[in-house]
């Protein structure tokens, strides 16, 4: 497949701030030698379990995902950060061999009762991208959506990501390019409260430029694709209604600002107008980058 030519993607470093994972704004102290983002870990896990609703508009992408990564009957495959478990469940329904982690239990629970209703077979744990809990080399194929850009080291996830894949195999990942809704989504957020001080941000995992250099050597046959998420919009209030309950971030942002009404105004002013942008025949079109690669 040719690389496809990819002429308009800014640089993650040229938004202001990212968004997100700034509001889930756990206080991270420097004792903590371990892990310095073990506090922000601990209230993603509970913040991500309102996810769930919104699984319907990842399903399809999760096709394309496993399309895109080449993925075969009888292959050993990886879904790391999981959610849900549309991805895992997606390559187990064509014969793979799935094994599958999030740092969510109630994302874990929900890809479980997934896995059940679609009657496949894939082994779900709570686990950390940045601490994958197996061997080296464990897997033919290693797949994320929209998940490992969460780390907040991207040096430590795309090195456990690798490590636990065998010479030969194949990674592939989704990932919100900065200068598209979600990119931008995150530089609107981060206007009203601060990031987190040392994590990355997320959207520089939609810089192919960014991608080549965090793979590194250690990959070969890099390519990138783009696609488009399309999720229904009746109206600019009905998908920022959506995303109030249902994205933690935004849900623990309004929670903060609940006596600050002029505040809260302003935002959702600005994430309307930001939907509108976006929206064309009641459908909000969310850009995404795809990435693949060779291990060497």
């Amino acid at each position: 497949m040719p690389e496809p030519v990819l002429e308009n993607f800014c640089s993650a470093s040229d938004v202001p701030g990212w968004g997100l994972k700034m509001l889930f704004s756990a206080s991270m102290t420097a004792t903590d030698t371990k892990d310095p983002f073990a506090q922000l870990k601990e209230a993603q896990k509970k913040g991500w379990g309102l996810f769930a609703p919104l699984e319907s508009i990842t399903v399809p992408i999760a096709a394309i995902l496993v399309e895109f990564a080449e993925v075969r009957p009888g292959q050993k495959l990886l879904d790391c950060a999981c959610g849900t478990g549309v991805v895992a469940i997606t390559a187990a329904r064509l014969g793979a061999k799935v094994q599958a982690l999030d740092l969510a239990p109630a994302l874990v629970e929900r890809a479980k009762q997934n896995a059940a209703l679609a009657g496949v077979a894939v082994d779900f744990v709570e686990g950390d991208v940045e601490a994958l809990p197996y061997p080296d080399a464990a897997f033919d194929v290693v797949l994320s959506q929209f998940g490992h850009m969460f780390a907040p080291r991207p040096d430590v996830a795309i090195r456990e990501l690798l490590r636990v894949l065998k010479p030969g195999g194949r990674i592939a990942f989704t990932s919100w390019p900065p200068d598209h809704f979600v990119g931008r989504l995150f530089a609107l957020t981060s206007q009203y409260a601060p990031p987190p001080p040392g994590a990355a941000p997320p959207p520089a995992w939609g810089d192919p430029n960014i991608v080549r250099d965090r793979l590194g050597t250690a990959v070969k046959d890099v390519v990138f694709d783009r696609e488009v998420m399309r999720v229904p919009a009746l109206s600019p209030a009905h998908v920022r209604e959506l995303f109030e309950k249902t994205l933690a971030p935004i849900v623990k942002f309004l929670a903060d600002q609940k006596d600050d009404a002029a505040k809260i105004a302003r935002f959702r002013a600005e994430l309307e107008g930001l939907i509108t942008t976006y929206t064309r025949r009641n459908v909000l079109r969310q850009h995404f980058l795809l990435t693949r690669a060779t291990k060497g």
